[in-house]
């Protein structure tokens, strides 16, 4: 091969793939040079000479000519189209091949040996030259590297020079792609899959793979941590796809194919390294819970968008195919029971094209409870249903709880758990044919799953688990969250901009609504009406639908997306505006429909866009905006109109089939509920929010613009209502490590204390027959009238009981009415808790169901006390209204005044504040930040300052634990101020030392950025153990001069590389630069033996140096 142009004089394309292929041969790959394999033309393909061994060797029963005719069939491979020919190829190298011996029955003929890799010929090639015809001429392609097993060529690496910046991965999959498909399909009818690498960016597809589809693998074994070093990635790619054992087990089960009359959309797909563990572990933990009858299989948290559909698929055929020597599991049958109808069509799209995949004979949606009774009945192993959590749960057509009791059923739930999770917490009413009000007990969803399949194992998939969700699926198996997603590149990051519309308040009348809800409190509202009527005032529809403010957030939202599409006019970029309610949302419309009627005019492109005659066919007329919604029974006529009337479901879904096509007019998304959860549009970039949302409808609501997409760099949030705490607490609780399982100990005390108040409630109401409340058989009216007369009972008693107050300080007497409520606030409390383990008895949910139907009534009762929600909220409503001004929608992201903590005029302001734990609480926030702003500098000591702080705060926390166990009265507040007074004397000592140590740099004789360095030098020197010049201490400051020259050396380095103009952003550059760093390391013998871990953690320093310093 010719030399390249090299980066430096130093490294060419040629001296990559030789790198390349020692890695590939430490592994276990026989190196083989192309150009040495025998073939009768350079158009063959196949090492004949390796296929027909393997063949002799597992079939030595075969003649000769039989193992000759084999080799044919697969050498003259061919079908309907090239995707088709590699589909079939793909299908003989898993299953095997058909063969009718002489004289013999017919049987399958294995080309490849999964069970035992150690039979097989694993090679790596290069130099491997293909010909083809083109115009009549000959011509040759040589692809970089070709992976062989017994002789096919299952993998195909295009390599790009790391040294030349113009040389792109990019560039290598359009070879593939385009270039190789289109010149020598015959070598890639046997290649399903492609790894293209530049030395930095290494990634794994298939050869029909899109360029923005190639994924980095980023871990060899689940457990270990993620690395984003260039290095690393392209030996996390070596050891974690291309170890011969594990690309065996990769490409047998984990590369997918439609069933093959869908081959014409040539779908091809390898999974994720996230998809390959998930459904490694959750297939283990399946097997553990059937075998021991657990009926738990777990929880895998996996990032809205990293491909969970995907994941269930990889998994149903682990249990389909590699669970034969499990004797329960066997064939399983899976059900997966899925929310809403967009999530069904979602799971019916991939899975009723999968059937040769997923190798479980029929996959169908079930339209009722009754129909997969019969289906489930009619077999015992083997199929795969789906089903909606909303026919799952209907009982009213089907009393039968028991569906199957087979143990090898496998229930995945997809995100379905978390509306019945919803629904079981509370009381519902409904009407009966004869008009009477009936009360109907709810149950845990894990045990209608039971009582469902008794013998069943579940298995629950979400990225927005709820502690509920873990108690009825069982412990976290795996976690894929979001951070991990846009970090691997899978779905794009989100940008934030807030433009909040301004609402000033009265100050007096804000203490006055305080007071109130203060005062309901009191009067028996429970703590979760309180919370549902400030959720619904935080909203403050009387702001929100404000004709002039609605006319200024159209304005706003008008001007902002066409000046955001003039900047690159050339993307689709479709805009979904959510907000409050439909009412609002429909007058919202009608502004825009007045002042922007262009966007109105229903035709089937935007001008500017070009479309082939049969895109155009396809595509109906449609509005530039129009609003998505469901329809009320008393909407007003002309929104019911709109809305598409009795046809608003077909209306919906020619919307939202031509919000999926690029090329439609239709462009801007007016929901509500619709369309915010289970969506997927990827070319969505702005959403503009006008709701109030928090943890899981948050974190749905904003995935919905973190898709992919062609030049599509981010999605947007346009916040117009103020979401960006409850986005911060969202992105914490399922962004990152948190967790949110309750532990075995949580549930058991909360069961302890349920169990304690409903004693109580049970004592209040002895002699007071409850059962007709119990039995769901009984007459709807008589269940109606017990609870009528059991909260006439409540307001009858003239007892008064003794409760604690004021935290248990005192004992104070209240009406009966007040003691009951308030026991069955505690009593819900509790229940919520242990309610979706199912462990709680079918009398014992009955009764808190009872009881808290019970407080319902008396509530409703309480005619002067107006402690329900609605009433709250009207009352609510008119005291806002009164308070209200309003202010013009802003972009409200100012920067506050800039101040350094080390100054004396901060010292000054901080004596100031005279509480001392709001003292503290400044100090810990300032320290905080001041950590955070050192650690962009020096990794290593604002990391020793951080768990100094921690450690302060742990100390302060654990004595307050302590003091509020043992102490009460005057004596607690006092020693109460001497703990915060002590945590505020430390925190201010850290504050000093700090101060010191960021001053240090002088005494050593470095300058400030060299000293991040030197630090991370010594600290490691220590931290593993191995002597590396001699300390002496100056002016109370270690100095070690070979550490010193050696950080300054590293210091120099980055100063020459950061010389190259835009360097920040030229990775060629970036890579070089860690390059040289390890070589200074090594030349000056640090450490003394070699160590990656050690490179590892100083190229972390210079990492953060790089991002922070550039």
């Amino acid at each position: 091969m010719a030399k390249l142009q090299n980066f430096n004089g130093r490294y060419c394309e040629a001296d990559f793939e030789n790198a390349f292929l020692s890695f590939l041969e430490a592994e276990g790959w026989q190196y083989l040079f192309g150009n040495s394999i025998p073939r009768a033309s350079r158009r063959d393909v196949l090492y004949v000479d390796d296929l027909e061994q393997f063949l002799r060797k597992a079939n030595p029963d075969l003649l000769a000519e039989e193992i000759r005719q084999i080799i044919d069939t697969v050498r003259l491979a061919g079908g309907e189209s090239d995707f088709a020919t590699l589909h079939k190829v793909y299908g003989w190298m898993v299953d095997g091949i058909q063969f009718v011996p002489q004289g013999k029955p017919a049987r399958m003929v294995a080309l490849i040996d999964f069970e035992n890799p150690e039979n097989n010929i694993f090679r790596v090639v290069n130099q491997f030259a293909v010909e083809y015809t083109n115009n009549g001429q000959t011509e040759t392609r040589r692809p970089d590297i070709l992976l062989y097993v017994n002789g096919l060529p299952l993998c195909i690496f295009e390599l790009k020079n790391p040294a030349d910046p113009t040389a792109t991965i990019h560039s290598a999959w359009e070879q593939i792609y385009t270039r190789y498909w289109r010149d020598i399909p015959h070598l890639l009818h046997y290649c399903p899959l492609a790894c293209i690498s530049d030395g930095v960016k290494t990634r794994l597809g298939t050869v029909r793979t899109p360029y923005e589809h190639f994924y980095a693998w980023r871990r060899v074994e689940n457990e270990d941590k993620v690395s984003t070093l260039p290095f690393d990635e392209m030996q996390t790619m070596i050891k974690g796809v291309y170890n011969p054992r594990r690309f065996l087990e990769i490409f047998r089960d984990y590369i997918y194919f439609q069933d093959s009359e869908y081959d014409s959309s040539e779908r091809e797909i390898v999974c994720r390294y996230p998809q390959f563990f998930a459904a490694r572990l959750l297939k283990q933990s399946i097997i553990k819970s059937v075998v021991e009858k657990s009926g738990k299989g777990g929880t895998y948290f996996g990032a809205t968008g990293c491909g969970k559909t995907y994941t269930m698929a990889f998994l149903a055929r682990q249990l389909a195919l590699r669970c034969t020597d499990v004797p329960q599991i066997g064939s399983p049958t899976i059900v997966m029971i899925v929310d809403r109808d967009e999530l069904q069509k979602q799971g019916a799209k991939l899975f009723t094209k999968s059937k040769e995949f997923l190798n479980l004979g029929e996959v169908r949606i079930v339209p009722s409870r009754k129909a997969l009774r019969e289906e489930l009945g009619a077999r015992q192993s083997g199929g795969f249903y789906i089903c909606t959590i909303q026919k799952f749960c209907d009982r009213e057509d089907d009393k039968i709880g028991l569906i199957n009791e087979r143990a090898n059923i496998i229930c995945f739930s997809d995100e379905a758990h978390r509306t019945q999770l919803e629904h079981a917490k509370k009381i519902r009413f409904s009407q009966d044919a004869d008009k009477n009000m009936k009360a109907m007990v709810s149950k845990p969803y894990a045990k209608v799953l039971k009582e469902a399949f008794p013998q069943a194992t579940f298995v629950g998939f979400t990225g927005t688990p709820i502690s509920e969700t873990y108690q009825t699926f069982g412990s976290e198996i795996d976690r894929y969250t979001m951070d991990q997603a846009v970090a691997d590149g899978l779905t794009v990051s989100i940008k934030y901009h807030p433009r909040i519309t301004k609402v000033l308040l009265d100050q007096e009348k804000v203490k006055e609504i305080e007071a109130y809800y203060k005062q309901c409190a009191d009067e028996g509202a429970t703590a979760e009406d309180i919370e549902a009527s400030k959720k619904a005032m935080s909203s403050m529809e009387v702001i929100l639908k404000e004709p002039p403010r609605l006319e200024r957030l159209a304005v706003d939202i008008h001007d902002h997306y066409v000046s955001a599409c003039a900047n690159d006019p050339e993307r689709v970029q479709k805009a979904m505006v959510v907000c409050s309610n439909r009412p609002i949302a429909y007058e919202l419309l009608k502004i825009f429909q007045q002042k922007y009627p262009e966007w109105f005019a229903e035709k089937k492109t935007p001008g500017d866009v070009t479309v082939s005659d049969e895109e155009m066919r396809r595509l109906k007329p449609m509005p530039f905006m129009a609003m998505v919604a469901s329809v009320g029974s008393n909407d007003p006529a002309e929104m019911y109109q709109y809305l598409g009337g009795v046809k608003n479901s077909k209306r919906s879904e020619e919307l939202d089939a031509a919000f999926k096509q690029d090329k439609s007019n239709f462009r801007i998304a007016i929901v509500v509920d619709m369309w915010i959860t289970g969506f997927d549009v990827p070319s969505l970039t702005y959403m503009y929010n006008d709701k109030p949302l928090q943890t899981h409808l948050l974190i749905q609501t904003i995935s919905r613009v973190n898709r992919k997409y062609p030049g599509k760099e981010y999605g947007m949030i346009v916040d117009y209502i103020g979401i960006r705490d409850n986005m911060r607490e969202a992105l914490k609780m399922y962004g990152g490590n948190c967790s949110i399982a309750p532990t075995a100990d949580d549930v058991e005390q909360a069961t302890d204390a349920f169990r304690q108040e409903l004693m109580i409630l049970k004592d209040l109401f002895s002699g007071y027959d409850l059962t007709p409340f119990l039995d769901p058989e009984r007459d709807p009216a008589e269940r109606y009238t017990l609870l009528a007369k059991a909260a006439e009972y409540v307001f009858a008693s003239t007892n008064e009981l003794n409760t604690e107050s004021e935290g248990g300080k005192s004992i104070q007497k209240v009406s009966f009415k007040t003691y009951f409520l308030k026991t069955v606030k505690r009593m819900r409390a509790a229940y919520d808790i242990c309610q979706p383990s199912g462990e709680l008895s079918e009398e014992e949910s009955s009764l808190a169901q009872c009881f808290m139907a019970i407080a319902g009534f008396v509530r409703k009762m309480s005619g002067t006390s107006e402690v329900d929600t609605q009433s709250m909220n009207r009352h609510v409503e008119k005291m806002v209204e009164e308070a209200l001004r309003y202010n013009k929608v802003e972009n409200v992201l100012e920067e506050g005044e800039q101040e350094d903590i080390f100054s004396p005029e901060y010292y000054e302001k901080l004596s100031d504040v005279k509480m001392p734990a709001s003292k503290l609480e400044l100090l810990v926030k300032a320290l905080k930040k001041q950590i955070a702003e050192y650690s962009k500098t020096n990794q290593m000591a604002a990391k020793k300052f951080q768990e100094m702080l921690e450690k302060t705060i742990q100390q302060y926390h654990e004595r307050r634990k302590h003091l509020t166990l043992e102490e009460a009265g005057i004596a607690q507040e006092e020693t109460s101020e001497e703990i915060i007074r002590n945590a505020t004397e430390q925190a201010l000592q850290l504050l000093k030392e700090m101060q010191a140590d960021r001053e240090s740099f002088r005494k050593v004789g470095l300058t400030f950025e060299e000293k991040a360095f030197y630090d991370i030098l010594m600290t490691l020197r220590d931290e593993y153990n191995f002597e590396y010049g001699t300390d002496r201490v100056v002016d109370g400051v270690s100095v070690n001069d070979k550490c010193k020259a050696l950080a300054k050396k590293i210091k120099d380095i980055i100063d020459v590389k950061s010389s190259f103009a835009d360097w920040l952003n030229n990775q060629i550059v970036r890579d070089q630069l860690k390059f040289d760093i390890k070589v200074c390391l090594i030349k000056n013998g640090y450490p003394p033996q070699y160590s990656p871990e050690v490179f590892r953690k100083v190229m972390e320093q210079v990492e953060n140096f790089e991002e922070n310093n550039g």
